[in-house]
């Protein structure tokens, strides 16, 4: 694999998930074991039934190996499903599957929090193995969803 192609040029976003490209760069710490995160606040996906918009907060930590996620490509690839029907646990799971692949972190999670659909918040955790020895890993942070009451 080559080194990054989206920086420091124009880089539309893409159609779908399977346009997206996923990049990633050498850590420059592969000697030291640390938590890296990730946070999407403003994640859209549409309901590959009705076609409407679903929202989520997403939160993506890992603890990198080799590899780093370049952060433009990691924005482009998770802005693609804007356009892209799928259920929550799809999306989440993917996104997860999808990194871990092109990382091989030593530990990876992702947790994707979705505002209500039909009354029913869905709330979806993936996670690759144990988080290793020694590394701190905060909570999340996104609450439970609780309504207006």
């Amino acid at each position: 694999m080559s080194g990054p192609t989206l920086l420091g040029q124009h880089a539309p976003l893409p159609a779908s998930p399977e346009e997206a490209r996923l990049e990633r760069v050498h850590n420059p710490h592969t000697d030291t074991n640390y938590t890296a995160r990730f946070t999407v606040p403003e994640f859209t996906s549409l309901c590959p039934v009705t076609g409407q918009p679903d929202f989520a907060h997403i939160v993506i930590d890992y603890v990198p190996g080799k590899w780093l996620v370049e952060s433009k490509s990691l924005k482009l690839y998770l802005g693609s499903f804007r356009n892209h029907g799928a259920f929550h646990e799809d999306c989440t799971v993917r996104i997860g599957k999808d990194l871990a692949v092109l990382l091989t972190p030593k530990w990876l999670r992702i947790g994707g929090y979705w505002y209500p659909r039909g009354g029913m918040p869905i709330d979806v955790f993936w996670q690759t193995g144990k988080l290793p020895a020694g590394v701190w890993a905060p909570d999340q942070g996104v609450p439970s969803y609780r309504g207006r009451g």
